[in-house]
């Protein structure tokens, strides 16, 4: 209950981009084309995978997951993202926003696992390749994408800690969409069990894949400087280019916008940092599959010469 002349929260008020609000037809149109060309492209390497018998390999069977997780990761942010920019501060209800950030960081926590399921692919077709196909067997991939979506169950017990709060007089959320930090600086009830749990789950489901990923390529690198000639250096880069890279934009992301200090008086720095994560990165993943995976490329141009041919 609230103390005193308190009310309790029901709605939280997001600001939004209240200081860009004379550009919010172009922040609109520049928002709406970014999340047409994130479900566009994600989209577009799941059916290319799910459809072309070439593309139904491991690595690519992983993509297509991690491609689905980009789509739902950002769908459960711009819908109400692209709404605020058009009218301005927007009343959410409390229970909404929980959700919003259940949805948010779990989808997130999935692509973390499926990076680190990829880099474990690559480590073992460069330094195990002959126990490759005896490892990676479809139902072997099956079982570790299920152990990845499986963590929307595990985190549910945060959001459970969450729907528990309390909050009581402010209810001023200065973003664009219900962030977990902001949330919880708004509840009046105690807070440590929550903020225990997620620091205890930001080890196990953030840290602990991204050690193993350090991990796998650490191998990789020890693997190929005993190769005889730089030929398997550069086959071993073109293998592992794309992954890599999607790996240092992700991971980059995350350090620059949760583990960098915070700058309190420039919010709208804060909000950009956010919106590295939720648009730049879901964005850069098909584009960067595309251009360095000839097996992408040459699947995409099959496919127009099959429209042309049909036009």
């Amino acid at each position: 209950m609230c103390e005193g002349n308190q009310t309790e929260v029901t709605h939280f008020l997001l600001l939004g981009f209240n200081g860009l609000y004379k550009y919010k037809i172009l922040l609109f149109i520049i928002s709406l084309f970014s999340y047409f060309v994130i479900l566009n492209g994600n989209l577009l390497i799941i059916v290319l995978v799910s459809t072309n018998e070439n593309l139904n390999i491991p690595m690519f069977y992983f993509l297509k997951h991690l491609a689905l997780a980009d789509v739902l990761t950002t769908t459960a942010i711009m819908p109400m993202m692209l709404n605020i920019i058009m009218l301005g501060m927007t009343e959410v209800p409390v229970k909404s926003c929980i959700i919003q950030v259940y949805l948010f960081y779990t989808f997130g926590f999935v692509q973390c696992f499926l990076l680190a399921i990829m880099s474990y692919d690559r480590y073992l077709a460069i330094c195990s390749p002959m126990n490759y196909n005896s490892i990676m067997q479809p139902h072997t991939c099956l079982k570790m994408v299920l152990a990845s979506w499986f963590l929307m169950f595990i985190f549910s017990f945060e959001i459970i800690l969450v729907w528990q709060l309390r909050f009581c007089g402010q209810n001023v959320i200065d973003h664009f969409f219900c962030d977990f930090k902001p949330m919880i600086d708004l509840a009046t009830s105690d807070t440590y069990p929550v903020v225990l749990f997620d620091f205890v789950f930001s080890i196990i489901l953030v840290v602990t894949p991204f050690t193993l990923i350090i991990l796998s390529y650490i191998r990789i690198f020890f693997t190929i400087t005993i190769l005889p000639s730089t030929s398997g250096w550069g086959k071993t880069f073109s293998t592992c280019g794309s992954h890599l890279t999607t790996v240092c934009i992700y991971y980059g992301t995350i350090l620059m916008v949760y583990i960098a200090p915070s700058d309190d008086s420039s919010l709208s720095t804060n909000k950009f940092k956010s919106l590295l994560l939720i648009v730049v990165t879901p964005m850069m993943n098909p584009i960067i599959y595309s251009l360095k995976n000839h097996e992408i490329q040459r699947t995409l141009q099959q496919m127009f010469t099959r429209l042309n041919g049909y036009n």
